[in-house]
């Protein structure tokens, strides 16, 4: 008989019991609160969606998928409550924003990222976390924030995608997380063409902030996906503390992450380049004008001693008893503004 887990936890149950999913192949979980949606699974893979406001049934002949939501209190007491083991329950209410994948028996449990999607499209830079445990005959998965991925997962469902069991079910949630990434990473690779292109003729002010925040997404993102894969990765290594019907292509998916991790450092290398070309133009520029303010302070300097000079209110000074005294002096002040710019050009000052 297939280990089955039990909803509620009884005050006269003991401290093992809490600890393992009930044995049996009937049963209730009663209204479980929080709900955000649930799915039975027939045994050839069709899914039917389970009233969230009705007690859900549990029989052998089927397996289920519930998706709560962890910022509804009623849920998490649900969950505090329940017969799952004790370490699936500790991670599926942690608060802990890393991500993470235990296998333990007759369970899998752990903590994904995931990106968060608003109304009409998902985020490129905001990313939530996805806990889940996994048992053969049971998904217990919650968020705080709707994400990409289960929301993508859920639709294909309704539209008559089949999934023969619980680890095809967790294998596609991962496979359309990658799919959010690395869609996220192509609409970041095409805000840095237009970037590109717009540096060849300009540097708008706000080059910077685009690139420093392209950035930052493609070192968040890279740290999620090095994570995951990792966790897979390790998976690999352990998973023969797992029962068969538990086994997730673990070797699949760590190539799939690890193709997507490339992308994304490629993505954020690049960045990198033009965050450093956009800084030498502008030094280039900034070098540009002081050498023109140079320059020009340069020309001025004669003009500014020869008034100076005649600005004095001394005796003796030159030209001051003669009619065309001023035309001397602007005369004076020309001359010598020209013969340093002739100079400045002879010795390659300015060009």
């Amino acid at each position: 008989m297939s280990a089955q887990p039990a909803l509620q936890s009884t005050s006269d149950e003991s401290a093992e019991d809490a600890d393992h999913p009930v044995t049996g192949s009937h049963g209730s979980f009663g209204i479980v609160p929080g709900l955000v949606w649930a799915f039975r699974f027939a045994p050839d893979g069709a899914a039917t969606p389970v009233d969230l406001n009705k007690p859900v049934e549990v029989d052998h002949n089927s397996w289920l998928w519930l998706h709560l939501n962890l910022s509804d209190v009623r849920a998490r007491n649900w969950i505090a409550s329940s017969h799952l083991p004790a370490s699936a329950r500790t991670a599926l209410l942690a608060a802990d924003a890393f991500q993470q994948l235990h296998p333990t028996g007759e369970c899998m449990y752990g903590v994904f990222a995931d990106l968060i999607r608003h109304l009409d499209q998902s985020s490129k830079t905001q990313l939530g976390f996805l806990h889940f445990a996994m048992m053969e005959h049971l998904l217990v998965s919650g968020r705080h924030h709707p994400l990409t991925a289960l929301e993508a997962t859920r639709k294909e469902i309704e539209d008559g995608h089949k999934l023969p069991n619980v680890t095809a079910l967790l294998e596609m949630i991962i496979e359309r997380v990658a799919l959010a990434i690395e869609k996220a990473a192509d609409a970041l690779s095409t805000e840095l063409d237009e970037l590109e292109e717009a540096l060849l003729t300009s540097i708008p002010d706000d080059h910077r902030q685009r690139l420093a925040k392209i950035r930052r997404a493609g070192l968040r993102i890279h740290r999620q996906v090095a994570g995951m894969r990792a966790s897979f990765q390790r998976l690999e290594r352990d998973d023969s503390q797992l029962k068969p019907p538990l086994r997730v292509a673990a070797a699949k998916l760590a190539q799939r992450l690890d193709s997507i991790d490339h992308e994304v450092i490629a993505m954020r290398d690049r960045a990198h380049l033009l965050q450093e070309e956009v800084a030498d133009r502008l030094t280039e520029e900034t070098n540009r004008q002081l050498r023109l303010l140079t320059a020009v302070t340069t020309l001025l300097l004669p003009a500014t001693f020869v008034t100076g000079l005649f600005g004095m209110n001394t005796k003796g000074l030159p030209l001051t008893d003669v009619e065309t005294g001023f035309l001397w002096a602007m005369l004076l002040i020309v001359a010598s503004s020209a013969g340093i710019y002739w100079l400045m050009r002879r010795i390659g000052i300015l060009r």
